[in-house]
C-alpha cells in the first residue's frame, strides 16, 4: 500500500456510507498493488476519522430507527439467499480479483475460496431461519410461569479483517451480523481490500438492504481501524488478525466494555501417529503447511513425528515439496504464489536465519527462487527445517510464511504435551488410521479445531476460533451467530391475584382489611 496515487488507468474505489459511494472527506487515496508483479491494481479511498464518524452514524441510525433489526428472521434469510445468488453470478471475476489482489494461486481462489464463501453465505441464510425465541423448561416455583429467552441483535458492529483470506473473511463477518439483525461498519485490509469491496458493491446494487445497514470504510488499521474500534457508538467489535493487534484492540475496546470477538494467531501442530498412512499424511501435512504459502492463521506449521519414523517422514516431505511449483498466481500450474509484500518476506527470511542460528537444519528451500519471473514479487521457496526443538522460537512464534518445523517425539503423550506447549490454540490435525485413538488425542489438545486426517477444511456449520492467545469467542455455525446477539430472559407470571403472590409478603405483608 502507498499513499501516492497510482499512475495509469486503474480503477478507483470509494467508501460506502449510508447507501452511497463517496470520496473520503479529506480526498486522500492509497494504491493497491499486485504482490506478484508490483503493478498498480487499484486506487482506494483513504478514510479519515470524520469518515468513520459518518459511517458509524449511518449504522447507528439504521439500527436504532431502521427496519432491519425488526425484520422477521425468515425474511432476512430470504434476502441473504438472494444475495448469494447475485454473488455467484460474479464468481469468475471475484476469483481472478482475489488472485491478483492477494497473490493467491488461481486454483485456490477458483476451486476453494469463492465456492467456499458462497456456501457460507447460503449456510448463514439457512441459520438465519432459526427463531430468536428459545423456550426454557416449565417452571412452577414459586408459582407457575412461562419463561423464554429472546435473542436481540447486538447493535452496530465494527468488523475488521486481514488480507490473507479476504473474500471468505468478509463473508463470515458480514453475513452472520446481518442474519441476526445487526448493522455493520466493515473495514478490509489495506493490502488486499478489493474482493471485499466488490462484495459490498453486490449488496449495494441488489437494493435488498435498508440504507446504512452495511457501511464500508478503507484505510490503514493503525489509524482508521483503531479509531473505529474505540468509537463510543460501536456496540461490538469482531476482528481477525495477529495476536499482537488483538491485545491492542482489547485495550481500546475496554473503556466502553464493548463486546469483542477475536480470531488471532496460531502455531498449529500436525501430529503424525505411528500407525498413520504416510502416503496420505505426507500430502496432508504439506497441504496444511504450504497452502497459500503458509499465510493462514491455522496453518499446520509444526509437524510432530515419531522418532521411529522421523527420517523417513523428513525424506518424504522433502521429496514432495521439491515437486511444488512457485510462480505466477494466475497460472493454473502454480502451487505457491508470492507472499503478500516484501515486508512480509523480510520477516520470513529473518525467521529462516533464526532457525539456522538455533541449530535446526534446512533440508529444502531457505532462499528465494531464482529466475526473471520472480524478480518483481516477494517470492520465497517453501522451506522445511528438521531437528527443530519445540521450545525454539522457530517452533513457538507465528511466522506467516512457508516455513515448516519438523519435530520428533517418542511417546504419544509427549506429542500431546508438545502440541499444547504454546501460547496459541487455534487448530491442529492428527494423522492416524485408528480413528478412535485419533479422537482421544484430539480431545486432549487445547485448540479450537482439530482435523483428523485433514487440515484447513472449514465447516460453516461448526464454530471456529481459538483457545489461549488465539482468540476470544467463535465464528461460523450457531455459536458464531449467537456472538451477534444479546440474550434476554422474558418471564410471564401466571398468578393472576395478589393473594397468590405470597413471596411478595417478604417485603409487603397483605393489608389488614379490617383495620
Amino acid at each position: 500500500m502507498t499513499l501516492e496515487p497510482a499512475e495509469g488507468d486503474v480503477p478507483y474505489h470509494q467508501l460506502y456510507i449510508n447507501g452511497e459511494w463517496c470520496d473520503a472527506q479529506e480526498g486522500r487515496r492509497f494504491t493497491v498493488t499486485e504482490p506478484a508483479t508490483g503493478d498498480p491494481l487499484a486506487r482506494v479511498a483513504h478514510a479519515s476519522h470524520a469518515d468513520v464518524d459518518r459511517a458509524v452514524a449511518a449504522a447507528r441510525h439504521a439500527f436504532d430507527k431502521g427496519p432491519w433489526p425488526h425484520t422477521p428472521h425468515y425474511e432476512r434469510a430470504h434476502i441473504i439467499h438472494q444475495l448469494a445468488q447475485l454473488v455467484q453470478e460474479r464468481s469468475s471475476e471475484l476469483a481472478e480479483l482475489e488472485t491478483r489482489d492477494g497473490g493467491v494461486p488461481i486454483r485456490k481462489t477458483t476451486f476453494n475460496d469463492i465456492p467456499l464463501g458462497l456456501h457460507m453465505i447460503h449456510v448463514f441464510g439457512e441459520l438465519a431461519r432459526r427463531s430468536p425465541y428459545e423456550p426454557l423448561p416449565w417452571n412452577d416455583f414459586p408459582t407457575v410461569s412461562w419463561n423464554f429467552v429472546w435473542r436481540d441483535p447486538f447493535g452496530v458492529c465494527a468488523q475488521i479483517i486481514p488480507w490473507n483470506y479476504a473474500f471468505c473473511m468478509a463473508v463470515w463477518k458480514i453475513f452472520p451480523a446481518l442474519a441476526t439483525g445487526n448493522t455493520v461498519v466493515f473495514k478490509p485490509s489495506s493490502l488486499a481490500p478489493l474482493t471485499a469491496i466488490e462484495l459490498v458493491r453486490v449488496i449495494d446494487e441488489s437494493g435488498l438492504l435498508p440504507r446504512g445497514t452495511v457501511n464500508l470504510i478503507t484505510g490503514p488499521g493503525g489509524d482508521v481501524g483503531e479509531y473505529l474500534v474505540g468509537h463510543p457508538k460501536i456496540d461490538k467489535v469482531a476482528f481477525t488478525g495477529s495476536t499482537e493487534v488483538g491485545r491492542k484492540i482489547m485495550g481500546i475496546a475496554a473503556p466502553h466494555i464493548k463486546k469483542v470477538t477475536l480470531e488471532l494467531g496460531g502455531k498449529s501442530p500436525s501430529i503424525i501417529l505411528p500407525d498413520a498412512d504416510l502416503e496420505k499424511a505426507i500430502d496432508g501435512v504439506l497441504f496444511g503447511m504450504f497452502y497459500h504459502a503458509g499465510q493462514l492463521c491455522e496453518a499446520g506449521t509444526r509437524c510432530l513425528v515419531p522418532s521411529s519414523m522421523y527420517d523417513e517422514v523428513v525424506e518424504r516431505l522433502v521429496h514432495r515439496t521439491r515437486q511444488l511449483r512457485v510462480g505466477d498466481p494466475l497460472d493454473l500450474a502454480t502451487d505457491i504464489g508470492p507472499l503478500i509484500s516484501f515486508k512480509q518476506r523480510d520477516t520470513v527470511e529473518r525467521y529462516i536465519a533464526l532457525g539456522r542460528e538455533e541449530g535446526a537444519n534446512v533440508v529444502i528451500g531457505g532462499g528465494r527462487p531464482i529466475g526473471e519471473e520472480y524478480e518483481r514479487g516477494p517470492f520465497i521457496e517453501p522451506t522445511i527445517f528438521a531437528n527443530v526443538k519445540n521450545r525454539s522460537r522457530l517452533a513457538q512464534e507465528e511466522i506467516f510464511g512457508p516455513v515448516f518445523a519438523v519435530i520428533r517425539y517418542d511417546e504419544i503423550g509427549d506429542a500431546i504435551e508438545m502440541a499444547n506447549d504454546s501460547i496459541y490454540g487455534l487448530a491442529a490435525s492428527v494423522w492416524s488410521e485408528d480413528i478412535q485413538q485419533a479422537i482421544e488425542v484430539a480431545k486432549r489438545l487445547r485448540t479450537g479445531t482439530v482435523g483428523i486426517n485433514e487440515h484447513h477444511v472449514l465447516n460453516p456449520y461448526a464454530p471456529f476460533g481459538g483457545h489461549k492467545e488465539s482468540g476470544i469467542g467463535r465464528e461460523m455455525g450457531i455459536a458464531g451467530m449467537l456472538e451477534y446477539t444479546e440474550p434476554k430472559h422474558i418471564h410471564v407470571d401466571f398468578q393472576r391475584h395478589r393473594s397468590g403472590k405470597i413471596w411478595w409478603d417478604a417485603l409487603l405483608p397483605p393489608l389488614d382489611e379490617e383495620a
